[in-house]
């Protein structure tokens, strides 16, 4: 079978170990057939994965069948440091993976839902000067698996999943769209969350929104726009350069025609920056009529970033003119910034 090779051997050709997470099911049954045992024990074994099971704890399987099928189950992150905050309710870990490169994930409690932020990407190739994860670059692409894997290791139940960790998702679109399949198709394909549930974050990448649109999903799309024009949104997101304000939001807003999900436009608030009034009335022009919520995020700090968050009365103003002008508009409710655990601040150091 073709994948094979790319089941086994992928360490011995100097790439990343694919995990049995990282296969879709006919490629699963082939290789656990390939290692002796029969195609049933695909769905067996997925199902004790996908609920966070080691393989010693799988007691259904016999210990000689956990052996052969060991090698599908590679050790591929493991983590190397939690921190927490607000009375133990959000909650991030720092992962080591395979080849010792570093992410993060944040889990975060609420009284109606457990949600985890995972990362697509180690660091971000989109240079966003305001995110720490911006500035670090981008060393590589996660695998589906790597992905996925701090959602099933969580310790506890998840019901939504929010791609808003490190790295710019659309840019991994394969894996990311993997990744996506593996938390909503149903057992055993999958761990069976609602699509509606999951949200994937994009600087705006127009082909792959496209494509995305085309996939057939439910997913909440989240264009994090930040400015409303051209000439700033080139500097605070340098891919704008490339698709511009009025491209990226027709894309996005073809997404939502498609799909009937409410686009979430996220849009820090950074002091002085792109918090003036007429760009709140810039952004409700563009956004007047459509199905389209606007995130407004306080700007969380980084290291060495000279800029700040609004002042409440600025940011204040900005909804009342959005709202004025008939957009959906809140304001997020910032967790994890004391454990630099918030959007744009995470940096995966191992300090």
């Amino acid at each position: 079978m073709t994948s094979l090779p790319l089941v086994f051997d992928a360490p011995r050709r100097g790439l990343p170990p694919r995990h049995f997470l990282d296969l879709d099911p006919a490629e699963r049954r082939g290789a656990v057939e390939a290692l002796g045992e029969r195609a049933f024990r695909a769905d067996q074994l997925a199902r004790h994965v996908l609920a966070g099971r080691d393989l010693p704890d799988m007691t259904d399987l016999g210990a000689a069948s956990r052996d052969r099928l060991a090698p599908l189950l590679p050790e591929i992150l493991t983590p190397t440091r939690e921190v927490d905050c607000d009375g133990g309710d959000t909650r991030k870990t720092l992962w080591r993976l395979h080849d010792g490169t570093l992410v993060e994930s944040v889990l975060m409690r609420y009284a109606d839902r457990t949600t985890v932020c995972v990362s697509s990407q180690a660091g971000c190739g989109m240079a966003c000067p305001f995110c720490a994860t911006g500035q670090a670059g981008l060393t590589r692409n996660l695998s589906t698996a790597e992905i996925v894997g701090p959602v099933l290791r969580a310790g506890e139940r998840v019901t939504n999943v929010v791609f808003m960790g490190m790295g710019e998702p659309l840019a991994n679109y394969g894996r990311v769209l993997g990744a996506v399949r593996r938390l909503t198709d149903p057992s055993p394909r999958g761990l069976g969350l609602s699509q509606r549930n999951v949200v994937v974050s994009t600087v705006g990448l127009v082909p792959a929104i496209q494509k995305l649109t085309r996939e057939g999903l439910q997913i909440t799309l989240a264009l994090s726009l930040h400015a409303p024009d051209d000439e700033l949104r080139d500097t605070l997101v340098p891919v704008n350069t490339r698709w511009p304000v009025k491209e990226v939001l027709a894309a996005a807003l073809g997404y939502t025609r498609e799909t009937g999900r409410r686009l979430s436009v996220e849009y820090a608030m950074i002091r002085g920056v792109n918090d003036q009034p007429e760009r709140a009335d810039l952004l409700g022009r563009l956004l007047r009529g459509k199905l389209a919520h606007v995130n407004l995020i306080p700007l969380n700090p980084t290291p060495g970033s000279e800029w700040d968050a609004s002042p409440k009365p600025v940011e204040r103003e900005f909804v009342r003119r959005l709202r004025a002008a008939g957009v959906a508009t809140t304001v997020r409710d910032t967790r994890g910034q004391e454990i630099a655990g918030a959007c744009g601040q995470l940096a995966a150091l191992d300090t």
